[in-house]
């Protein structure tokens, strides 16, 4: 149901005047970036109470969005890429791209490190990179305990609801991600089935429970200043979390969304690459998820599940290989949601 046949007229006249606000702001001069107060925008909060306070226009079609999130305990934004003929007032729905990050970056960085702004206005798709931070994609253990940060919550049920209620977006998705970003995509995949229809997955640790991959993961987090038990449990003694939140461990789920996941095996740079020394975390880090996504293709394989996979060769840990494999994968992902090309 759309927002202007639930709340009536009255807020219709409040988008309105709110786009025109932004409207007057950029036609004001370059470089001005519009601030519209989230109550003159009339936005409808998500079933938890997830609520957008604010909203910043920051290129043409292109709008960061503060969310007040009960999942986090805290506030929070994300970006959006809006679709050519975008009106706040329309009644029209849009196929969607979730784009999650890695470790040590925010909702700002594809758009920094990635031309994802002309990949998408090429097509009738609206993009959503929401803030990850070193979250892990996941509603933290907390020794048994739960409570805040529940990541996957907000990322699955605030957000989506957010951005269905107040967007136009359509709950025909698909995801990619990075790095942690890429096993958040593909976990979510398969923990909440039928929400995307297609999830591309660049060195992302898709078989989290493999030898080694939770001692790196617990180093990572740690090395971010976390407490790296509290965010799946303590492997082995918390295995059934782990397992719950491991890709590879729920390959059966998966089944019905198109796949693609890519990586790195020999530990040299790529085509783009800094010329690093060959201990370099990078190159090091790409070696073990390179296996690591080696061992998710097996149990893909002995699962029958079909997929696409890249396990390319040389290629460090880094934007120069995730934007050669995010751009062959592009069409592939606006084909699935049926998202179609513009002029």
């Amino acid at each position: 149901m759309s927002l202007s046949v639930t709340v009536g007229s009255r807020v219709r006249w409040r988008r309105s005047l709110a786009a025109s606000a932004v409207g007057a702001a950029l036609a004001a001069g370059a470089g001005v970036v519009a601030v519209v107060p989230a109550q003159a925008a009339g936005f409808v909060a998500a079933d938890t109470g997830a609520k957008i306070t604010g909203e910043q226009q920051v290129a043409d079609g292109e709008v960061d969005i503060t969310i007040s999130s009960p999942s986090l305990g805290k506030s929070v934004k994300t970006r959006l890429l809006l679709p050519k003929g975008w009106t706040r007032d329309s009644a029209a729905k849009y196929p969607v791209l979730y784009a999650y990050h890695g470790g040590q970056d925010n909702y700002t960085s594809w758009t920094k490190n990635t031309d994802i702004e002309a990949w998408a206005r090429k097509y009738n798709v609206l993009v959503v990179m929401p803030e990850g931070e070193n979250g892990s994609y996941t509603d933290w253990y907390n020794y048994g305990k739960g409570g805040t940060p529940k990541w996957e919550t907000f990322h699955t049920t605030e957000v989506r609801e957010l951005v269905e209620r107040n967007f136009g977006a359509s709950s025909v998705a698909a995801a990619i991600g990075n790095s942690s970003g890429a096993q958040g995509a593909m976990s979510y995949a398969a923990r909440h089935q039928g929400m995307f229809k297609y999830v591309a997955a660049l060195s992302g640790t898709l078989s989290m429970r493999s030898p080694g991959m939770p001692a790196m993961l617990m180093f990572t987090n740690a090395g971010n200043g976390q407490d790296p038990y509290a965010i799946w449990g303590i492997p082995w003694a918390d295995d059934a979390n782990w397992k719950a939140h491991d890709p590879a461990s729920l390959v059966d789920k998966l089944r019905g969304t198109g796949l693609f996941f890519s990586a790195g095996t020999t530990g040299r740079p790529g085509p783009g690459d800094p010329d690093v020394a060959p201990w370099d975390i990078g190159l090091l880090s790409e070696i073990a998820i390179g296996a690591d996504n080696k061992e998710f293709q097996k149990k893909l394989d002995e699962a029958k599940v079909p997929y696409t996979a890249h396990i390319y060769g040389d290629g460090r840990h880094n934007w120069p290989a995730w934007i050669r494999e995010a751009t062959f994968i592009w069409p592939t992902l606006m084909q699935s949601i049926g998202a179609n090309q513009v002029q």
